[in-house]
């Protein structure tokens, strides 16, 4: 798959989520960062998908350990959580 498609499908599964607070959390991370991103990164934040989202936010809002295979500096920047737009 193309690097435009790939990241065409990640965005459409990052803004996916079934709820709109991890719609914003996971979504405005893809959006703030992923132009940028390398192959190992788009690998990384495809991972992150298949996780639970009630995971994925704990991590990033510090309440649960990052497990090892998502601790990074990937994870340090979705910590930040300065990319979320709350004016949606």
């Amino acid at each position: 798959m193309d690097r435009e498609t790939r990241l065409k499908r990640l965005q459409f599964r990052a803004w996916h989520r079934g709820t709109r607070e991890a719609d914003f959390l996971i979504g405005g991370f893809f959006d703030r960062y992923a132009e940028d991103w390398s192959e190992p990164e788009m690998d990384w934040f495809e991972s992150l998908l298949s996780e639970d989202d009630v995971d994925v936010m704990a991590w990033a809002i510090g309440t649960l350990p990052v497990p090892a295979a998502f601790d990074g500096p990937q994870m340090d920047a979705m910590q930040q959580l300065d990319y979320i737009d709350a004016t949606k």
